[in-house]
């Protein structure tokens, strides 16, 4: 498909930069494709008039780590800084990120990461890697002198928050952001991305959902940095999709068949969780243990075998998680669904507002 298809003029005040407080205050836009009148304004807490007894929600429970890296490459006499994105994880030592300005790396190259202002001979502050592959658009791979564990604490210690681009360029990561930018249910350290979709929940609301006798299940999926490149290819058969690790477990795979069975409905809380739940189920659609990458790329024309709502937040124009929605829901309604939410003033991407999606077709 042609990529213009999904574009769309987004005012640049509609991206929001803070999070609402507390974080169910956000607004919720409604899209049922298939109702007489398919957009309703509504806002997150009223996801408990929305849902129905037996439905279930599936929530990923990645944490962010802290992935972006600063340091000095150096190579013979010669040393240059570099800004390294963390993306996903090879093995105990070695990880594929992107490199910015990719062009002062190569092959072989070794790059210290240090804490900033610490001194060149305090070791304990000091983490080394080597180049080990270079591919297209500034990505490469690299093995680290520490492994495992150790390996984690010394990203940890030398690494930062990684907001969004489109927020990072408009104001610096603070304090804050370390608990605005984890969802209240994060476990499994792994991510570079939050799953957005997630941030609006609190213990209230999941009281006040689970009283309601909707259950949660939840599914890991760590959301890597690709999530934010744009697509630069013409037609959406050139794109090419990071692949991201994840896992369902066969608790969650079969409590999820149970409730299908039941004529409950799956609530997929982010699109990392439906394009989880989508690489585990099958022709059948049945879903099934999972455990390993998926580069599952949704456009208008994929047949959803898990997924009957998606809670998601609002995306930029021309990317695949657009396209996802779009397919959804069908392009036409998410683009009218996407000129209200502007005209409204919702707010727009990680901080942003949600919105509710019912898959066209539901029988609701």
């Amino acid at each position: 498909m042609d990529v213009g298809l999904f574009d769309f003029d987004l005012p640049e005040e509609r991206i929001a930069l803070r999070p609402a407080s507390p974080r169910d205050a956000a607004r919720m836009l409604v899209v049922r494709p298939d109702a007489a009148e398919p957009l309703e304004d509504r806002g997150v807490r009223a996801l408990v008039d929305l849902l129905r007894p037996g439905d279930a929600l599936v929530l990923n429970d990645t944490r962010v780590i802290p992935s972006r890296l600063y340091g000095r490459r150096y190579r013979g006499e010669t040393s240059a800084r570099v800004e390294i994105m963390l993306h996903k994880r090879e093995g105990d030592d070695r990880w594929r990120a992107f490199a910015r300005p990719a062009k002062k790396l190569a092959i072989g190259d070794t790059v210290i990461f240090d804490s900033e202002g610490a001194s060149n001979a305090c070791e304990l502050m000091r983490l080394q890697a080597e180049v080990e592959e270079k591919g297209e658009g500034g990505e490469v791979v690299l093995r680290f002198s520490l492994t495992s564990a150790y390996l984690d604490e010394a990203i940890a210690r030398l690494g930062e928050l990684p907001l969004p681009p489109y927020i990072a360029g408009k104001r610096p990561t603070d304090a804050a952001d370390i608990g605005d930018y984890q969802t209240t249910y994060a476990r499994q350290e792994g991510a570079v991305a939050a799953p957005t979709a997630g941030l609006h929940f609190t213990p209230e609301l999941f009281a006040a959902l689970e009283a309601r006798g909707v259950s949660r299940h939840f599914v890991t999926l760590h959301v890597g940095a690709g999530t934010f490149l744009p697509v630069k290819a013409e037609d959406t058969r050139e794109h090419r999709m990071h692949a991201e690790w994840g896992s369902v477990s066969a608790g969650t795979a079969d409590a999820l068949n149970a409730v299908r069975r039941a004529g409950g409905r799956i609530v997929a809380v982010g699109t990392t969780a439906l394009r989880l739940l989508e690489s585990a189920t099958g022709e059948d659609d049945v879903v099934k243990p999972f455990s390993g990458d998926t580069a599952i790329f949704i456009t208008p024309g994929y047949r959803f075998r898990a997924v009957d709502l998606l809670m998601t937040n609002f995306h930029l124009p021309r990317s695949t998680l657009f396209m996802l929605v779009s397919a959804f829901c069908g392009l036409d309604i998410m683009k009218r669904a996407y000129a209200h939410a502007i005209a409204e003033e919702y707010r727009f991407y990680s901080y942003g507002d949600a919105s509710l999606l019912f898959r066209a077709g539901l029988k609701d």
